[in-house]
């Protein structure tokens, strides 16, 4: 419970100290000192009234303490905090906010999507500043050497060091929203399927994927694509204990469906159906979580209303036109036309430089060979999709479905 909290409150304490001081690294290291203080003090304490308060005035007094010693001066030059008025290194009381104190997670969250960074800069700096992992835990998660992913973290800092602690005009506004809603997503889908290694899943990248989504969603309740990216996530985080059987991979149409989590199916069914009904404007990730939702609120393979999911994968290809999208779609053809219509979409994809290497492709190909008898063809598939992936439980899968084709007699 405690962890929970501190996960919680870690980025608004940053947030209100970057306001107030400037200097991602130093109000980060205050952050972690406080966050330390009360890992060890509340356990025999006991959690404050006010833990927000409390990890603040700790770690604005770190935060002072260093600003006053010699050692901290040469690197407040370093940093530009010489131009700090005088009045603000005087530390607030626990209760007292100022007029932007209440939350400032979104301007965080805007600040490590910064356009000046690159997409693996920016989640690596959401992870480690609101997130609050450590540097170790998302090297782990994106299977790279620790001290490559201190690197990255380090370059992006250096990046939004001189960028104002605000929210972006609106005008620019919604495209840098589109950023934090991306990252967030792809966060989401590695956390889902890992694309390297020894595990389908890292349901501890996931979940903390969906805890951002819902800050997200709370500080904007009125942005429907907010709640549909949530919708999206929650109904496809809801199937993961039926994802694997004895760490083994189980498809969408093989999965047991009772180990489903219904109670995050209904939350997501209800978050895409009011969106839906509200928004003025259809965005991908509302329509993705409609098509999530029909799947979850099948009770078999055979039950889905797939004549909707081949409409939704038409309207999503008008919105957001994807080569992923269309694979997608090929799926929904061939469970409505049959197989070789599948096929058939799938040839437009043959030449696509963003798709054509993608294991993905040979996969998808693959299954719809073998639906349509053609078993020699789909092995070679299975075993060319096989050594295109780098997850570990994918290959095992696609190396099974290989074996089990045989050429008839």
């Amino acid at each position: 419970m405690t962890d929970d909290l501190l996960r919680e409150l870690a980025p608004q304490v940053l947030a209100i100290l970057m306001r107030r001081y400037g200097g991602l690294d130093t109000c980060e290291d205050a952050v972690q000192e406080a966050l330390l203080a009360a890992a060890t003090q509340w356990d025999e304490t006991g959690v404050p009234d006010n833990p927000r308060g409390w990890l603040l005035t700790v770690a604005t007094r770190r935060l002072t303490d260093w600003m006053r010693s010699d050692s901290a001066r040469r690197r407040r030059e370093d940093e530009d905090l010489l131009a700090t008025p005088a009045a603000q290194l005087v530390a607030p009381g626990a209760d007292e906010r100022g007029p932007g104190d209440a939350d400032d997670t979104l301007t965080l969250l805007f600040l490590c999507c910064h356009p000046s960074l690159s997409v693996p800069s920016q989640t690596a700096l959401t992870l480690r500043a609101v997130g609050g992992l450590t540097t170790a835990e998302i090297a782990k998660a994106f299977f790279v050497p620790e001290a490559t992913m201190a690197q990255r973290i380090s370059r992006a800092k250096q990046k939004v060091k001189g960028a104002r602690f605000t929210l972006p005009p609106e005008e620019e506004r919604d495209e840098r929203l589109n950023a934090v809603l991306h990252v967030l997503y792809l966060m989401f889908n590695e956390g889902y399927t890992a694309t390297a290694g020894p595990d389908l899943q890292r349901d501890d990248l996931a979940a903390e994927a969906i805890r951002l989504t819902r800050l997200l969603r709370r500080l904007l309740p009125s942005d429907w694509e907010v709640a549909g990216l949530l919708a999206l996530m929650l109904l496809t985080h809801a199937r993961r204990l039926a994802r694997t059987v004895d760490g083994e991979l189980v498809p969408l149409s093989e999965q047991d469906r009772s180990r489903w989590d219904r109670t995050m199916i209904e939350e997501g069914v209800a978050l895409v159906s009011e969106a839906l009904a509200k928004t003025t404007r259809l965005g991908a990730y509302q329509l993705q979580a409609a098509i999530a939702a029909v799947h979850d609120e099948a009770a078999s393979d055979e039950d889905t209303d797939w004549p909707q999911v081949l409409a939704l994968y038409g309207l999503l290809e008008r919105v957001a036109p994807n080569p992923m999208v269309t694979l997608n779609k090929a799926v929904a053809v061939a469970m409505t036309s049959g197989p070789r219509a599948g096929l058939e979409l799938l040839d437009s994809l043959a030449e696509d430089p963003r798709l054509a290497k993608h294991h993905r492709l040979h996969a998808v190909r693959a299954h719809l060979l073998e639906r349509a008898g053609e078993t020699a063809e789909a092995r070679k598939e299975y075993q060319l999709a096989a050594k295109r992936t780098t997850s570990l439980p994918e290959q095992r899968y696609l190396q099974k479905r290989a074996a089990r084709c045989t050429t008839p007699s």
